[in-house]
């Protein structure tokens, strides 16, 4: 672990950050819901292990991720009929250099101004914008139950 890593440290529970906590966890991923987010259907694919690069990751680890998205992104379509599904892997914002996949449902009558890497500014949003926890719960929930 490492412990200037926020992603290692939400991992072994000293620094939650998914508020209604692992929505699916396999051997080598764990997967949460983005918050605060402004929509439903932004999860977080999480690598267990600490590495910074996918060239670190292993066959196992990339057998087990392409699982993990085939049916997350088969629930997030079915729970939220979503046009299609954006993925993406940066891991180079401060305290989260982490390898960890953003897997997003992207809804049909997105603004263009939000479409593509522009879709980031849904995420960390303020209070007001953002999905209300309770709701956000729920709909994990549900999640859980088709993955």
């Amino acid at each position: 672990m490492n412990k200037q890593c926020y992603t290692c440290l939400a991992q072994s529970g000293e620094r939650p950050i998914f508020p209604e906590g692992r929505i699916t966890s396999g051997t080598f991923w764990t997967v949460g819901h983005g918050f605060p987010v402004g929509m439903k259907g932004w999860l977080v694919i999480v690598l267990k292990r600490h590495i910074e690069a996918l060239h670190q990751v292993t066959s196992e680890e990339f057998q087990e991720l392409s699982e993990l998205i085939e049916r997350l992104s088969k629930a997030l379509r079915e729970l939220l009929n979503c046009e299609k599904e954006y993925l993406m892997c940066f891991a180079e914002a401060e305290h989260f250099n982490h390898i960890h996949f953003h897997l997003v449902a992207k809804p049909a009558h997105l603004p263009s101004e939000l479409k593509g890497p522009k879709i980031f500014a849904m995420l960390n949003t303020d209070t007001a914008s953002s999905l209300n926890k309770v709701e956000l719960v729920e709909f994990c929930r549900k999640l859980k139950n088709l993955v």
